[in-house]
């Protein structure tokens, strides 16, 4: 991507590339704007804009084919890159991520689990043989990860994020509930913090009469 996209519309890219899997797989092969703005409840003009930021990919008349424009979203997501990838902190969060999220699908290879807890090291979640902390250097100068899933509490975080960053991990997607500052301001972090998605439902369900 040659031109700067806005956040906005690389945040609304997994729902384009989700819908268009559900239409593919009920043997939908081509798709206008207007019918694909209907079922995301965008405008087709959104649509249209956001799909020009990478070239457009439709046509005129015709609207869009579901499998080229599903693949062609799955590679400006980087889904098959495959990032080798790493979780640090694996309690009850930890665990329902690695049971729950099918990484491989979203261009991460998880390959290794690591945590402090005694009582957690050398069990096993999702295939994977929960690693010491202690072993994280040695881990990662070997194996190299590119990516690492922080579920651990929010005062540790801040450390761990910055050895991480010195041990090559080039994205992080932190669920520690606190903000993590890096040296290099380009690594992207993504904050998931599901107690301010309550709160803006919250928000929300005061404007319903």
């Amino acid at each position: 991507m040659s031109q700067k996209i806005s956040t906005a519309v690389i945040n609304r890219l997994p729902r384009y590339y989700r819908y268009l899997g559900d239409l593919h797989d009920e043997g939908v092969t081509k798709i206008s704007s207007k019918e694909l703005a209907e079922r995301m409840n965008l405008t087709a003009s959104q649509i249209r804009q956001d799909l020009n930021c990478f070239g457009g990919f439709g046509q005129q008349g015709y609207g869009y084919r579901v499998d080229y424009l599903l693949e062609e979203i799955a590679n400006i997501l980087g889904i098959n890159n495959r990032y080798k990838s790493i979780l640090i902190g694996c309690g009850k969060l930890g665990h329902a991520l690695v049971n729950r999220i099918t990484f491989t699908k979203r261009g991460f290879d998880l390959i290794g689990i690591f945590d402090n807890d005694p009582k957690v090291v050398g069990t096993v979640v999702g295939g994977h043989t929960i690693r010491d902390i202690t072993e994280l250097e040695e881990f990662c100068l070997e194996n190299k990860p590119e990516a690492a899933f922080l579920a651990l509490p929010r005062e540790v975080a801040p450390e761990t994020a910055a050895k991480l960053e010195k041990l090559g991990i080039k994205g992080f997607w932190n669920f520690s509930s606190g903000y993590i500052v890096l040296e290099n301001k380009d690594i992207p972090v993504e904050n998931v913090h599901l107690g301010d998605s309550l709160m803006s439902l919250s928000c929300r369900m005061k404007t319903i009469k």
